[in-house]
């Protein structure tokens, strides 16, 4: 752990946590730091983020909490009629099909604007100077451009261009560049020089993005047609028109008091109040007598897990699209009522509970969900090191400044995996609308302006005598799962951050996957098997599938705490090696 009084930032790769840590160190603020950081991290972990992808932050500052909602909706064009035409049941998990607005780069903007202190040429120019000087690309980045070399070469010549220098895949730890990358930014940088006040060329930058020569980049690399997950060749439905209307905005958390924390979690836009649901479930359990690395515990988290993310299938989604009984779900009585839920054997059925006046809701969607969930094998970003170097992921920062100020941020999507690079630019789209189904019904249906119901989780939590907490991990369905378990360690068991953060950790992956092809694994969950093992051959007893996967592969968490005296202390996993916190 970092301790100290001036400022921590921690992040998923140490050039992130040391460009935040730059700004701080030249005066700036915590706002100034994160998007410093999360702009490097597109740099240097492009197979985790991009600026094409989104972002969800939770802030604290002025003694007020706040989410950064910039995941963009669904385009105009992206109707079920129009996906079902072309003869798909699922949107695919990568290709242009399955691509809503970019949200990630207008959200650090508006971050920077109405929070940051510094010019977006400062906290924009150590990602610069790592697309154009290089960085040592990451042998996990490196081995997920070699897995997928001779796809680029057939059928994304852009990413070809991007990824595969002098024709080949870059070897892990070789200096990697994108000068094109750095040209974008540059471009940015100078068609906003022009404006007269450091908002005004935020602005600006935000123009030439959203409406400018970047959009109309886009808007022509969509009509193109491109291979995708579904084996076919298919054009996007992004025009510049859904690009010129949209904008990142600021919105209340959703909230839930837990012996003496106010826990804050973006809202159901987000899966986040599933780790609130497990929380209130919770609620009357003595937790603190028992074992938190027991059969017992584990048997009474992972059964909570299961019943919140069914919910979170049946009733998530877009609250300004549908719907949602938020209140309801995170209510004593309700959550009363799936606590008494847990029994002593594992759960194989999903589990979904009836909110008066959804009771039509829950048998659609669970119609749906047994027609297209069939349980052949899990699906999920690869923070673990037994999955597919194919598939995308997610990264995570934590900020706290000298004056208290928080940032809580997992910006993901625009992965090089998922989608073909867009030639002059250096990066690609996201691909959330494959979170989206073609059925309608539910609120994660289909439909023009609706957000995809994401994966990506942020968390923040404010003790009643004053002590503040940010914390967050990558890792798709998982990313609750795991923020709970350290939340529950440090919270109520008392567990310093880093203690918390490496001890081993478990997931289920009981319900259905967010990912195409959107599949699950009734009763599964998976354990690092440091382990004891007497609690797993108990979880086995209890008939529990149990998966076990090596000790530390799994999640890379990060936290920051400020205490009531202004002690700041930062903490990142010791998973995969890559994860670092600074501060002084």
């Amino acid at each position: 752990m970092i301790q100290g009084y001036f400022g921590v930032v921690t992040s998923t790769h140490g050039l992130g946590s040391t460009a935040g840590m730059a700004m701080l160190e030249r005066g700036g603020n915590a706002f100034d730091a994160a998007v410093a950081a999360g702009l490097v991290l597109q740099v240097v972990e492009p197979h985790l983020n991009g600026p094409g992808g989104d972002l969800p932050a939770i802030i604290h500052s002025g003694g007020e909490t706040r989410v950064l909602c910039a995941q963009g909706p669904a385009p105009a064009g992206a109707t079920i009629a129009h996906y079902r035409g072309l003869g798909l049941e699922l949107i695919p998990g990568n290709g242009l099909l399955a691509t809503v607005i970019p949200g990630a780069f207008d959200g650090w903007m508006l971050m920077l604007r109405d929070h940051g202190t510094m010019e977006l040429a400062e906290v924009i120019e150590p990602a610069i100077f790592h697309a154009e000087r290089g960085h040592p690309i990451l042998p996990r980045a490196a081995a997920a451009i070699a897995g997928l070399a001779d796809f680029f070469r057939d059928h994304w010549p852009g990413s070809a261009a991007t990824w595969l220098p002098g024709g080949h895949p870059p070897d892990g730890g070789a200096n990697f560049r994108n000068p094109a990358l750095a040209a974008t930014w540059r471009r940015v940088l100078a068609e906003s020089a022009g404006a007269p006040t450091r908002e005004a060329r935020i602005e600006a930058a935000r123009d030439a993005f959203y409406r400018g020569f970047i959009a109309d980049r886009i808007d022509a690399f969509c009509r193109e047609s491109f291979m995708d997950g579904s084996g076919t060749s298919h054009a996007g439905v992004l025009t510049g028109a859904d690009m010129a209307g949209y904008a990142a905005h600021w919105e209340a958390p959703a909230v839930l008091d837990f012996r003496g924390w106010q826990v804050a979690k973006a809202g159901p836009w987000t899966q986040g109040p599933a780790f609130l649901q497990v929380l209130a479930m919770l609620a009357g359990d003595d937790l603190s007598a028992m074992d938190p690395f027991g059969a017992d515990y584990l048997h009474l988290l992972a059964e909570a897990m299961k019943l919140a993310f069914a919910d979170r299938e049946i009733y998530f989604g877009d609250p300004d699209h549908a719907e949602v009984p938020l209140d309801a779900l995170l209510s004593p009585r309700y959550t009363a009522a799936r606590r008494a839920r847990i029994g002593a054997s594992a759960s194989f059925d999903l589990r979904p509970g009836t909110v008066p006046g959804f009771e039509g809701q829950v048998a659609q969607g669970m119609a749906i969900l047994d027609r297209l969930s069939r349980p052949e094998g899990a699906v999920y970003e690869p923070t673990m090191a037994h999955l597919s170097q194919r598939r995308g992921d997610t990264v995570h920062l934590d900020v706290i400044d000298r004056w208290g100020n928080m940032v809580s941020a997992t910006p993901s999507g625009g992965w090089l995996q998922s989608s073909p690079v867009i030639p002059g630019l250096g990066f690609c789209l996201n691909s959330r609308a494959q979170m989206f189904w073609l059925e309608d019904g539910l609120p994660t249906s289909l439909a023009p302006g609706r957000r995809p119901r994401t994966t990506l989780t942020p968390g923040f939590a404010a003790h009643a005598d004053g002590g503040r907490l940010a914390f967050g991990t990558p890792g798709g369905d998982q990313q609750d799962q795991w923020q709970l378990q350290f939340f529950l360690r440090h919270a109520v068991f008392g567990m310093d951050l880093q203690t918390a953060i490496d001890a081993p950790l478990i997931h289920t992956t009981h319900f259905p996957s967010s990912f195409w092809p959107r599949t699950r694994q009734p009763g599964q969950i998976v354990i690092e098997d440091d382990m004891p093992d007497t609690s797993i051959a108990a979880l086995r007893a209890r008939g529990h599938d149990v998966t076990l996967i090596p000790a530390k592969s799994a999640a890379r968490l990060t936290a920051a705490r400020r205490d009531p005296d202004g002690l700041l202390t930062a903490a990142a996993t010791i998973r995969q090696r890559q994860a670092v916190a600074v501060g002084r």
